[in-house]
């Protein structure tokens, strides 16, 4: 069936159809085109699979011309008392050559066939009209011409006065319900004050509610409407409006909106979608759509109709093509000749199944939504055959096994017999990458009822999804849920990429990109690098491994300046692949700074201070340096001290960043936008060494260590003294010795005389009379073991309270007067007084005294005590105290 395709060529963007009735028409009449217009048209056919290619555009003679429409849009935007400059544009619909226009006018209280007419040429836009009344009104009328005559003329009222100003917005705007249709409606207004200036035009705007933006629905109201339809709307949706007016002055504010107003229902514009019809069981068919887009159900869809009928054969070869219907005209005969079936939309399913259908007979269906108001459209028809229905069941047990890096192996056992419905022909096997199925989903067609195929070209080390239909000659039946499949790993791809930074005369950084195709799991990379050209005869090959796929770059040091190195890089899972190659020539690149001067080094106590001068800038400005350091235990340089501000002429650093004990040697190298220039000579070697202060040293901390050693010592003796002193007064106290008398005389030397006397102080000798008058040994301090009981009651106890004097002898007493007998007695055991009255030495001593010397007024106590580092405490005392 002719179809034809025309617009006019500059004017439409799209082009306008003409359906031809008939395959064997040839001809056919094209109305409504415009006056003296140029159109483009082309001619093709369609059937019901869709259209032909259209023929090459014909390019028809013009239109016959007419009396031209008014000109447009006539503005007075200079008014003055006795004059007035109008404006125009050309008229919409020339309808031919314009070849001039005509301005009349007169006083609007005049007579209206007193025109003063003026013509001028077609280019004219604007004309000044003179010797006009002051405050007056006038009428000015514009008219275009073309070979066929004048035009209709387009009038206009204009004030000679110089008080104009813009307009008042138009008031009380109003929508009357029952002027409210599906897709218009008409709005009203009350005008405003003109300003003295008559209004030319009205603007409407419109919005949709509820987010929608104002939208300009028309700018040329006529000046003496009062009310406008307002179409183009779309049904069942809510607006809201407002006006402005313009005079020769400008525009006046917008007016109030209107309140919202909603427009009626309408019939859904659209059917529903994707219809399709597929065999379910032998007397049954499976209907799936998709809704109409929301904004064309034009209402509140209330459900769908699906209408079938049976198809008969059609006698003949049935080469001959079916008359295409409308949907219109489709859904009436269906509607006449079929059945339907009803589906409410207040189910969300998308999907129906017509029961009770004749075997083996071949049905068409077609759908359509609808409303309250109507039925949308007809979808396309769509036909299947009943009686062989396809699987109801998908194929069962599927499972993916991986044989290789590029292929999976899937088998699967047949749906269950009951559900085949039919001879099962085949299966379609559906597969996919996991993370990207609607890119990479393909599919495989398997003749053979063999469940078993192999998915080959597949992308290594990638997940794949499995989904597999059985279908017979009715058609396929459901896909089974997906099952899992991962290839196995490959090789992995070259490095995506091969780069070079930071190059100086004997370093450089090479980075490298992860391959696009891993095919795996990356372990890490080989980086193999040469020297295009032996270096001294030697040309050494090294080789690094990278381990791991977060490093991807390696810093390089042993270069040689200005030679040329070839660089290798090879990316590893279960194992290499290819390589990704690329040269680099060790050194400063032409155009780079050159070396800076005068480099010195500083050292202080924990500090390092480098100092240089800035040599040749190079081909554009230095934009900072670099320092370079050579430890003396590796003998390389490596970049040490990177990013310094090009202002700067020294870089102090800490010694702690160094390794103590190792000397260094330090460069400096300048940087501008080529590269790394070169490097300055090498300074003079400096030890990381700190130069601790003296507080630090080893001999004074053991000097501080002594010290403190003996201070605790002193500070402990002290506290000892003080607290046995303290403890044995205590003890004393309560138990004053008062049978103790004592008197002190004095010598020829100068010492005082003690006797020591008891009443019942038998002191027994524990030496024989063969040792003669030797002294018993004195007791050793670490075999006496005395406790504060011994000391306190025993002591006291057992000695003390016996009558003890001291008294003072005459000078004839002899010392032999005593005798061993007066020690038979033992003192109490561990008695401290035992002991030294034991040793007749020592009791002897007691009782020397200076002849004929007279007895000292005053006396002494005498206190004994157990403790061996302190014998004898004598202490002078008046007699008061005694």
């Amino acid at each position: 069936m002719p179809q034809i395709l025309f617009r006019a060529k500059d004017l439409d963007p799209e082009p306008r159809s003409h359906t031809v009735r008939g395959n064997h028409t040839q001809s056919a009449l094209l109305a409504g085109l415009r006056k003296f217009v140029l159109y483009e048209l082309q001619v093709l056919a369609f059937t019901r699979i869709g259209n032909g290619v259209p023929s090459t555009p014909l390019i028809l003679e013009r239109t016959k011309d007419d009396a031209p429409g008014p000109p447009v849009r006539l503005v007075f935007p200079e008014v003055r008392l006795t004059s007035v400059r109008i404006v125009w544009q050309p008229p919409e619909e020339p309808n031919g050559i314009i070849l001039g226009y005509q301005i009349a006018y007169r006083l609007a209280s005049s007579s209206p066939h007193t025109f003063t007419t003026v013509e001028v040429g077609a280019t004219v836009r604007q004309f000044t009209a003179t010797d006009l009344a002051p405050e007056s009104a006038y009428i000015f009328r514009l008219s275009a011409k073309t070979r066929q005559g004048w035009g209709e003329p387009l009038e206009a009222t204009v004030i000679t006065t110089e008080k104009r100003e813009r307009p008042a917005p138009p008031r009380e705007l109003l929508v009357p319900q029952a002027e409210v249709t599906a897709r218009s409606l008409r709005l009203q207004w009350v005008p405003g004050s003109d300003g003295a200036s008559p209004i030319r035009y009205f603007t409407v705007q419109v919005r949709e509610l509820p987010r929608g933006e104002w939208q300009t629905y028309s700018s040329s109201i006529s000046h003496e409407a009062t009310a406008c339809i307002v179409d183009r709307l779309r049904p069942f949706t809510s607006y809201k409006l407002r006006l402005k007016a313009t005079n020769d002055i400008g525009d006046s504010d917008f007016s109030s909106e209107t309140e919202a107003v909603t427009t009626l229902q309408d019939v859904p514009g659209e059917p529903p979608g994707s219809v399709s019809a597929t065999p379910h069981t032998t007397s049954s068919v499976l209907i799936q759509w998709q809704p109409p887009r929301d904004e064309s159900l034009n209402g509140l869809l209330q459900g769908y109709r699906i209408y079938y009928r049976e198809l008969e054969y059609e006698a003949g070869s049935g080469t001959e093509a079916k008359t295409l219907k409308s949907p219109i005209a489709l859904r009436a005969e269906l509607t006449a000749q079929s059945s339907f079936k009803t589906v409410n939309s207040s189910s969300t399913s998308t999907m129906c199944e017509l029961t009770h259908l004749k075997k083996y007979r071949r049905y068409e269906v077609i759908m359509t939504a609808y409303n309250i108001i109507g039925e949308s459209p007809a979808s396309a028809p769509v036909e299947v055959f009943v009686g062989e229905a396809a699987p109801a069941m998908a194929p069962q047990n599927v499972q993916v096994t991986p044989l290789t890096a590029s292929q999976l192996e899937v088998t699967w056992d047949p749906p269950p017999p009951e559900s085949q419905n039919g001879n099962i022909q085949g299966y379609k096997i559906y597969y996919w990458e996991a993370d990207s199925q609607n890119d990479t989903e393909k599919m495989k067609v398997l003749f053979l009822p063999e469940p078993v195929v192999r998915l080959k070209n597949l992308t290594s080390h990638t997940e794949y999804l499995v989904s597999i239909s059985a279908f017979n000659a009715a058609g396929d039946g459901p896909r089974s849920d997906p099952r899992q499949g991962r290839t196995h790993q490959a090789a992995p791809g070259a490095p995506s990429f091969l780069a070079f930074s930071e190059i100086t005369s004997t370093t450089l950084n090479v980075s490298w990109g992860e391959p696009a195709a891993a095919n795996g799991i990356l372990q890490g990379y080989r980086v193999v690098y040469e020297p295009l050209a032996p270096v001294q005869g030697v040309s050494k090959v090294v080789t690094v491994e990278v381990r791991g796929n977060w490093q991807r770059w390696l810093k390089v040091r042993d270069l040689t300046k200005g030679v040329t190195y070839f660089f290798r890089v090879q990316a590893r899972t279960i194992t290499y692949g290819p390589e990704l190659q690329a040269n680099v020539t060790a050194g400063p690149a032409e155009g780079s700074p050159g070396s800076p001067r005068d480099v010195l080094v500083t050292k202080s106590a924990s500090e390092l201070t480098l100092q240089w001068t800035e040599g040749h800038s190079g081909d554009t400005p230095t934009t900072g340096y670099i320092i370079e350091a050579r430890p003396s235990d590796e003998g390389l340089w490596d970049m040490f001290v990177k990013d310094i501000p090009r202002s700067a002429t020294s870089y102090t650093l800490s010694l702690d960043k160094l390794r103590q004990g190792v000397t260094y040697e330090f460069r400096v190298v300048a940087v501008n936008e080529v590269g790394y220039g070169e490097p300055s000579s090498p300074s003079t070697a400096v030890s990381a060494q700190v130069e601790a202060p003296f507080y630090e040293e080893w001999w004074f901390l053991l000097v501080m260590a002594l010290s403190s050693l003996i201070v605790i010592l002193l500070v402990v003796f002290a506290l000892v003294l003080h607290g046995q002193n303290k403890k044995y007064k205590n003890c004393s106290t309560g138990k004053g010795i008062s049978t103790m008398e004592e008197s002190v005389t004095r010598d020829n030397g100068g010492f005082a005389a003690l006797e020591l006397s008891s009443r019942h102080l038998n002191v027994k000798s524990t030496f024989s009379k063969k040792n003669g008058t030797r002294s018993p040994p004195r007791p050793s301090p670490g075999g006496l073991h005395y406790s504060d009981e011994d000391i306190c009651n025993k002591y006291n106890g057992a000695v003390l309270t016996e009558s003890v004097s001291l008294k003072e002898k005459s000078a004839d007493a002899s010392e032999s007067e005593a005798t061993d007998s007066d020690y038979e007695d033992a003192l109490p055991k561990h008695s401290f007084v035992n002991h030294y009255m034991s040793d007749p030495t020592y009791y002897n001593s007691w009782k020397r005294r200076a002849q004929g010397r007279a007895p000292a007024p005053h006396s002494v106590a005498i206190l004994l005590t157990s403790n061996p580092s302190a014998y004898l405490s004598v202490a002078p005392h008046g007699p008061a105290s005694r």
